[in-house]
């Protein structure tokens, strides 16, 4: 088994939150939210739509570096309407969860994983990495700060939301000279407010998230804003997500629009499409391989094509598809269709133990061997 360089950039010991802690300066909202209006966004929870009173700002400018660390208000910014980010897109981001444990304590899932990733998006992008312990310092004096956003509810998280924008004012194509660094909180409940129930995708034949070359391996919002006109053509078919191709031969199953995919055989073996490039490589998705591993299951990381892949659901050699990713952890795909089929998958059980067995371990309710979970706070 082949490790990909991000995951052993995740695998290396991180720092524990209070050693961390004070790391950014902390201004304190002098307006917080109340705790009524609190309560009522905690009623209803829905996804990435209420914000905390919190956020966590840095500033990098060319020969000073990142400097201004600082947990601040949450509120509007003030950019120059010729600030780089909104004429060029250079821009980054990452998602990650922090859950509140049965004792009352909050922790994160991989938080090492998207310090590096946020990174390699940043190289890709031409934009200034942040060192990893000044990634985590921000989580941690966020969600410290904010404490009492995070829910309790059964399926709840509080989601976190870091990036990276070019503040520089200036019209020309080149990397800018100053950015900005932001972490926000959004308490939320499921990404798919079903629950654990199968999604319908459609397989865009006309539209590709990317191609060799280009971001598909980076979290950038381009990559996202590519995917918007055929996600909604898919809604408009009643479709709940659509899944991209490989963008040289229109045939080799890529990703949804922000998950991974899984494909379970009825043998027990597992396949998922491997890392071209052009595919987001998902923090769920290298759990996922590792716990299957772990089990003993035959894990595939190859190209899947999505003729064969019909082929193989429709005679029944196929007996789960599954998506996964931060936001909806893991998914299972009951319906798959595109010009000319339109296939089912009934399967569920191998989906549902990997969904058990991811969320026991974020919410600590299962041993982490994996040394996943990270605790920001008692």
């Amino acid at each position: 088994m082949q490790v990909s360089a991000l995951e052993q950039a995740a695998a290396l010991p991180l720092p524990t939150a209070d050693e961390v802690a004070n790391r950014w300066d902390i201004h304190p909202n002098p307006n917080p939210a109340s705790p009524e209006h609190r309560e009522d966004v905690f009623n209803r929870l829905s996804f990435g739509v209420d914000f905390t009173d919190h956020m966590a700002h840095a500033v990098y400018e060319t020969g000073k570096g990142w400097h201004s660390k600082t947990i601040e208000p949450y509120g509007p910014l003030t950019l120059d309407p010729a600030s780089a980010v909104l004429h060029y897109g250079q821009e980054i981001f990452e998602g990650l969860k922090a859950y509140r444990h049965d004792d009352g304590s909050i922790w994160t899932f991989r938080p090492s994983y998207n310090a590096h990733r946020l990174n390699a998006s940043a190289h890709r992008l031409a934009i200034p990495e942040l060192p990893v312990e000044d990634f985590l310092a921000s989580i941690v004096g966020l969600v410290r700060t904010d404490a009492e956003w995070v829910p309790s509810a059964p399926g709840s998280s509080l989601y976190l939301r870091p990036f990276t924008i070019a503040t520089e004012p200036f019209l020309g194509v080149r990397s800018a000279r100053r950015f900005d660094y932001l972490c926000i909180a959004s308490p939320s409940g499921p990404y798919f407010v079903n629950g654990f129930q199968p999604i319908s995708i459609w397989v865009s034949p006309d539209y590709h998230r990317a191609g060799p070359g280009g971001t598909g391996a980076a979290k950038c919002g381009g990559n996202y804003a590519s995917s918007l006109v055929p996600k909604l053509e898919a809604h408009d078919e009643g479709f709940d997500e659509v899944c991209f191709l490989d963008a040289v031969n229109n045939e080799n199953i890529d990703e949804l629009g922000g998950m991974n995919v899984f494909v379970v055989y009825e043998d027990g073996s597992v396949s998922t499409p491997a890392l071209t490039g052009n595919i987001l490589e998902g923090g769920t998705r290298g759990a996922i391989l590792r716990l299957l591993r772990d089990r003993a299951v035959t894990v595939r990381e190859e190209t899947i094509r999505l003729e064969d892949l019909i082929s193989d659901i429709e005679s029944g050699r196929v007996a789960e598809v599954f998506a996964c990713g931060t936001a909806a952890v893991v998914t299972p795909i009951g319906r798959i269709a595109g010009p000319g089929f339109d296939v089912r998958v009934d399967g569920t059980t191998v989906t549902k133990s990997i969904y058990d067995q991811v969320t026991a371990i974020q919410l600590g309710h299962e041993p982490d061997p994996y040394h996943w979970t990270y605790k920001l706070s008692a």
